[in-house]
């Protein structure tokens, strides 16, 4: 199962991607999470369903100190994760 993920709220500046990563990491998916110019963060997760839905329940609470007010997900063909490797921050430095 491969989804897209746009987290709104106060996610950037708080730590968010880090903890995104690290999340994504501990549960074992494939992808990527970035910060978007309009203050929202983006991610691609590759994973099993179950795991995915972990993922998601870490994204609803958020990090200490962010504030998420909504997620949109979208699932992706299974091709997408092809492409992917091990879960990584984009654009970090």
């Amino acid at each position: 199962m491969v989804v897209h993920f746009l987290v709104k709220g106060r996610v950037q500046g708080v730590g968010f991607r880090w903890f995104v990563h690290r999340e994504a990491a501990e549960i074992g998916l494939r992808g990527w999470v970035r910060n978007l110019d309009t203050g929202e963060v983006e991610l691609v997760a590759a994973g099993e369903p179950d795991e995915i839905a972990e993922l998601k329940e870490s994204l609803r609470k958020g990090s200490r100190g962010s504030r998420v007010d909504a997620i949109q997900e979208q699932e992706l063909v299974e091709s997408e994760a092809a492409t992917l490797g091990p879960f990584e921050i984009e654009g970090a430095w």
